[in-house]
């Protein structure tokens, strides 16, 4: 017999946990669950965060800004364990209210300055050092018009096509395709795009283009959700030239790498705080002086 069709109560309760990936930290209040400060390493900038596409837009970012000779950029990247919950640790709502991640502490002033959302802290890095915005209004204006668009767009991406394709207890067909469906609007919105200029704001590499690619260049080139051939992903041919060009980038290869939790051991650098860490303290190397984990 078929269950019965769900009608919502009048008021909603939180009774039980919505089962599913990220479950055991999904709730509906705000705040800290428990007392644990931050820590704090010797660069101006420290970031806490892990390699979910809005983590590694940040490390992008300032892998590309150290690459192009910005030596303020230097950072502290320290792994935040979202599946243990330690996003609501005191000194992290301290930073972020909002409980996600990244968030970034700027102590290169007197009084340190916390940045939280990764759009915000793009368009906070890039102002600051001057670098991958345009400095005229037209080229600014229609990089942050993209940038804005990400932040919006994303939210339909992440938390509906993937929540409902990839971590969901079941699958559904009405919340697959519907996402689904938009997912692939958005692809053909990128693809129209960069079918006609190189980068999402022009001629010139920004932060549009850092924030939209750990999303979907990442989930054309596979790198996520598993979804490439479900969404027919080569069909979009601009978004798959743009997200294998902007993907050989030696900055954007070492950006993903930066608190990352799985995969390729190689590829994994829990916490980052020279540029020496990329040969020294990925995951391979830890594992094989039998350090474990960072």
């Amino acid at each position: 017999m078929a269950d019965a069709p769900y009608t919502p109560p009048k008021v909603w309760k939180w009774e039980a946990a919505s089962g599913g990936a990220f479950a055991n930290i999904n709730r509906p209040i705000a705040g800290p669950t428990h007392d644990k400060a931050l820590p704090v390493g010797e660069h101006p900038l420290q970031l806490y965060s892990l390699a979910t596409p809005n983590g590694v837009k940040v490390t992008i970012l300032l892998e590309e800004l150290l690459a192009a000779g910005h030596s303020g950029a230097e950072y502290d990247a320290w792994l935040i364990r979202i599946n243990e919950g330690d996003q609501f640790g005191s000194g992290f709502v301290e930073v972020n209210p909002n409980s996600k991640i990244p968030a970034l502490v700027d102590r290169s002033q007197e009084t340190p300055i916390r940045v939280f959302e990764s759009g915000s802290i793009l368009l906070y890095l890039a102002d600051k050092f001057g670098a991958f915005i345009p400095q005229d209004l037209p080229g600014r204006t229609e990089c942050l018009s993209w940038l804005f668009w990400q932040m919006g767009a994303g939210p339909l991406l992440g938390g509906g096509f993937g929540h409902f394709y990839a971590y969901a207890p079941e699958k559904f067909e009405y919340a697959i395709n519907r996402y689904a469906m938009e997912a692939k609007r958005q692809l053909d919105v990128l693809n129209r795009r960069l079918g006609e200029n190189q980068f999402m704001a022009g001629d010139a590499y920004t932060i549009a283009d850092m924030a939209i690619w750990p999303w979907y260049g990442a989930l054309v080139l596979n790198q996520v959700y598993g979804a490439a051939e479900f969404l027919d992903a080569p069909s979009y041919t601009h978004v798959m030239r743009w997200a294998r060009e902007i993907a050989e980038r030696p900055a954007v290869r070492r950006g993903r790498m930066v608190n990352r939790t799985f995969g390729d051991p190689a590829e994994q650098l829990h916490e980052r705080h020279d540029a020496s860490d990329f040969e020294l303290r990925t995951q391979d190397k830890l594992q094989a002086a039998g350090g474990g984990n960072a």
